[in-house]
């Protein structure tokens, strides 16, 4: 397996900007061929094509997602994530298969594709559909495969659970899986949507977006955005707390991914969350948060877009 880069920063770009759907599905292709040499990529790669075609509004019945946090590069980044935590709980000592692979792949890749919309629906940015859009992302993930049989009924009773395991408003351990190992899987996929999205290069420029997400779907959470940036913070202690109790630590199972990859024993993601956060806490304390650049040179990029 070809290391990513060796330099922090190239390996920074390589880990945290996957912006590029043909170049995150090559980097993901090749961390799954490490972990099973014959692996067959080929249902997997026709549901990331799909995938794609939905966000970009190629896909017949469904317009183009809108939502401006949880875009494209959010579902590229939870996907990615996946499969370098599924290779660290590989290398660790748990053997993921063929089908795990392929399992783990499909509930990152739809994981949040409740947020399209039908052309009846397409008012606002899909945003309205945030305490649903797992629920409407699991109706999706049934029809689609009704419709191509790419899969048997008894894989989408587990991807099921997986994806469901992503209503972070849900309790974890309130999800019945069918087995232990597929509660392992729905860990990892859990896990990964928590530190893709935090180690985001990009994170912190984001977090006007989900406010503004937020304040679409009428959630009464935050007062204002400067509310939401003073409570970040405590979510990443309640994430770590939910991380390390119903998901099992999993995530500590990328240490051994980079362990392989780099030779280094360092877990990349959670030092890329730390950092944006103690930027974001720099940024509270200097009394910035309004004025900042990194704060709202996308925000403006968005309103004029929308």
């Amino acid at each position: 397996m070809d290391m990513e880069h060796n330099s922090s920063v190239d390996l920074s770009i390589a880990l945290f900007e996957n912006n590029d759907p043909g170049e995150t599905w090559e980097k993901a292709l090749q961390i799954a061929r490490s972990i099973e040499p014959n692996f067959d990529a080929e249902t997997a790669r026709q549901v990331f094509d799909d995938v794609m075609k939905v966000f970009r509004g190629q896909y017949p019945g469904y317009c183009a997602i809108k939502t401006p946090y949880h875009d494209l590069s959010h579902t590229l980044n939870v996907f990615i994530c996946a499969v370098r935590l599924m290779h660290g709980v590989h290398v660790s000592g748990t053997p993921m298969t063929q089908r795990d692979i392929v399992l783990v792949m499909i509930a990152a890749l739809m994981h949040d594709i409740g947020y399209a919309q039908t052309p009846d629906e397409n008012t606002g940015t899909g945003a309205q559909f945030t305490r649903t859009h797992v629920e409407r992302g699991i109706r999706f993930m049934r029809a689609y495969f009704a419709g191509n049989r790419l899969l048997p009924q008894s894989y989408l009773a587990q991807i099921e659970p997986m994806m469901r395991g992503t209503n972070h408003s849900l309790p974890f351990r309130e999800i019945k899986f069918p087995s232990d190992h597929t509660l392992l899987l729905g860990q990892i996929v859990s896990a990964a949507d928590f530190t893709g999205q935090m180690a985001d290069r990009s994170y912190l420029e984001k977090l006007p977006y989900l406010f503004e997400e937020f304040r679409e779907a009428q959630y009464d959470d935050y007062v204002d955005l400067n509310d939401l940036l003073q409570k970040t913070g405590q979510f990443y202690v309640t994430t770590c707390k939910v991380m390390d109790t119903d998901l099992g630590r999993v995530h500590q199972k990328l240490r051994h991914h980079f362990r392989k990859l780099t030779g280094t024993d360092r877990n990349y993601y959670l030092e890329a969350i730390e950092k944006n956060l103690a930027h974001l806490q720099q940024i509270i304390r200097n009394g910035q948060v309004e004025r900042h650049p990194l704060l709202r040179r996308r925000v403006a990029a968005h309103a004029q877009r929308i």
